[in-house]
């Protein structure tokens, strides 16, 4: 099953960058990565550029309306993904809490729909 795990943090919670922290940090990611790749369960997965780059689209009675930013204000904020195939939650779970931004911010983890 399919399982995309959002990645939430709220800015400047993990590591800045330019300091030797946030080398750690990145360092911890490739870390991640790797093992998803090697345990054959990563889909997927991106960082997500800033939140002052979002643009948000809605559609009301046919007109297009856009708003710069993220739909909805919150201290934290999205900032990457990962998708994920496991055999079940409990292993999507396993995997998710080793994505590094689960020490500073919050991961959710939700199964992906099948339409078969």
């Amino acid at each position: 099953m399919k399982y995309l795990a959002l990645i939430y943090a709220a800015p400047g919670a993990s590591p800045i960058p330019d300091t030797p922290e946030f080398g750690a940090y990145l360092g911890e990611y490739e870390t991640t990565t790797n093992t998803y790749i090697k345990d054959n369960i990563m889909l997927a997965g991106e960082a997500l550029q800033d939140t002052n780059t979002a643009t948000t689209v809605r559609v009301r009675n046919g007109k297009l309306e856009t708003m710069d930013g993220p739909f909805a204000e919150t201290k934290e904020q999205l900032g990457g993904f990962y998708l994920f195939e496991c055999k079940n939650i409990d292993e999507a779970i396993k995997y998710a809490a080793m994505i590094p931004d689960a020490k500073y911010g919050t991961v959710e983890v939700r199964p992906i729909m099948s339409f078969d």
